[in-house]
C-alpha cells in the first residue's frame, strides 16, 4: 500500500486549525486535539491507548535497544519523507543487532508554521513504515519551537527487540577470509536527497531506497546463524566509513572490489558530476553482512531472492595484510587506501 491509497482510507481528521501554534505545545487544550485526532487515533494499539506517561509490556530473553534523531533536509523527498524514514532507521538499527523489532517510541519536535497537511502526510508515512516493519509505536513525546527555531520537524525513535536465538552478531567474530557483502545499491539515498537539495536537477528521478530491513535479516538468521558475523547499515558515512571502523576494531586489513559495487548508473553519474565518492554517500535501505567465507555465495543466493537483497553483490575480504586499512582495486587494476570520511560530506541527509 502507498502513501496515496493510506489517505484515502484515512482522511485527515477535520480540524479548526491548518498549521502548528505554539499552542499545540502547551499541554492543553490544543495539544489534546492534536494527540487525540491525529497521532494516537491514526496509530493505536492496545499499548498505546492506555496513554501512560510510558508503555507497559513484556519480552522475555535477550533484548536489543536503539535510538536515533532524524533532522533530514528536505522532510519530504524522492521514494519518501522523515516519517518513514525515523520508523525504517530505528527498525533497521535494531535488525543489524541480530533482533526482532518489536516497539517504537516516537518523539516530534515541531516548528510554528508547519502545516497540518504535511504533518498528516508523515504520520501516514509513519503509520505505513510501522505496518510494514511489523512494529508498534508504543509510547511518544510532542514539542513545538518557535518559528525559526526548526525546520519543519525533527522525529527521535527508539526501539526494542528480542535478539534472534540463532543470532551471534559481534565484531570479535570477525576472522580472516570472511566475505563483505553489501544488500543492494549504494548511494541512492544521498544523492535522492541532493536531487532536490539546493535547487540540483538531475534528467533522472533518484528515490530514496529507505525501507525495512528486519523481515530479510530474520530469515538470513534463521538459515545462516552463527556463520553471520556482523551486519552494520552504511548510513551517514557510507561504505568506506563502515569498513574502516571494521577494520580498526578488529585490527584486520579489508580489501575491496570496484567493480564488484553495486551502483546505480544514474547515481554514479551524479556523483561525478557533483565530486562525490559513492562509497561516502548515506544510505537508508542497505545493510552490510560480513560472513564466513565458506558460506558466502550461499548467503548471497539466499539474499538476492528478497526485493531489497536483488542487487546484492560480494563486494570485499578480511585479510591478513595491510591492518587496519581498507584497499580498493579500481576497474583499471590500480590500488588506493579508502580513508574515514573526513568533515561533512553531505549535511542532514538522515
Amino acid at each position: 500500500m502507498n502513501t496515496s491509497i493510506l489517505s484515502l482510507s484515512c482522511p485527515m481528521p477535520q480540524l479548526d486549525f491548518e498549521v502548528i501554534t505554539l499552542g499545540h505545545g502547551s499541554g492543553g487544550i490544543l495539544t489534546n486535539k492534536l494527540l487525540e485526532s491525529g497521532v494516537f487515533d491514526l496509530l493505536k494499539n492496545p499499548i498505546l491507548d492506555e496513554h501512560h506517561d510510558g508503555a507497559i509490556f513484556e519480552l522475555a530473553g535477550k533484548l536489543a535497544f536503539s535510538t536515533d534523531s532524524y533532522v533530514i533536509s528536505p522532510v519530504f523527498f524522492p521514494g519518501g519523507n522523515i516519517g518513514e524514514l525515523a520508523v525504517n532507521g530505528t527498525v533497521n538499527d535494531i535488525a543489524m543487532c541480530g533482533a526482532i523489532p518489536k516497539y517504537l517510541s516516537l518523539s516530534f519536535i515541531l516548528e510554528e508554521g508547519l502545516t497540518m497537511k504535511e504533518f498528516w502526510e508523515i504520520l501516514l508515512s509513519i503509520k505505513m513504515a510501522a505496518e510494514n516493519a511489523g512494529v508498534h509505536i508504543v509510547t511518544g513525546d510532542t514539542k513545538v519551537v518557535e518559528r525559526g527555531k526548526g525546520d519543519k520537524i525533527f522525529i527521535n525513535t527508539s526501539g526494542i527487540g528480542q535478539v534472534h536465538p540463532k543470532a551471534n552478531i559481534s565484531i570479535h567474530n570477525i576472522k580472516i577470509g570472511d566475505k563483505i557483502i553489501v544488500s543492494g545499491n549504494v548511494a541512492t539515498h544521498g544523492i535522492a536527497i541532493m536531487s532536490v537539495r539546493e535547487g540540483l536537477d538531475f534528467e533522472t528521478t533518484i528515490e530514496s531506497d529507505t525501507t525495512n530491513l528486519n523481515h530479510t535479516v530474520k530469515a538470513l538468521i534463521d538459515e545462516f546463524g552463527n556463520d553471520i558475523h556482523l551486519f552494520r547499515d552504511p548510513t551517514r558515512g557510507g561504505v568506506a566509513t563502515v569498513l574502516n571502523e571494521i577494520a580498526r576494531d578488529v585490527k584486520l586489513g579489508i580489501n575491496i572490489h570496484q567493480k564488484d559495487i553495486p551502483v546505480v548508473e544514474e547515481v554514479y553519474s551524479a556523483c561525478e558530476l557533483l565530486g562525490l565518492d559513492p562509497l561516502y554517500v548515506a544510505n537508508e535501505g542497505v545493510f552490510m553482512a560480513l560472513v564466513s567465507g565458506e558460506m558466502a555465495d550461499d548467503f548471497l543466493k539466499k539474499l538476492q531472492t528478497f526485493d531489497n537483497g536483488k542487487n546484492a553483490a560480494i563486494i570485499g575480504s578480511v585479510v591478513a595484510e595491510h591492518p587496519r586499512q581498507v584497499v580498493l582495486q579500481s576497474r583499471i587494476g590500480g590500488k588506493r587506501v579508502i580513508n574515514m570520511l573526513v568533515g561533512e560530506q553531505l549535511p542532514r541527509i538522515c
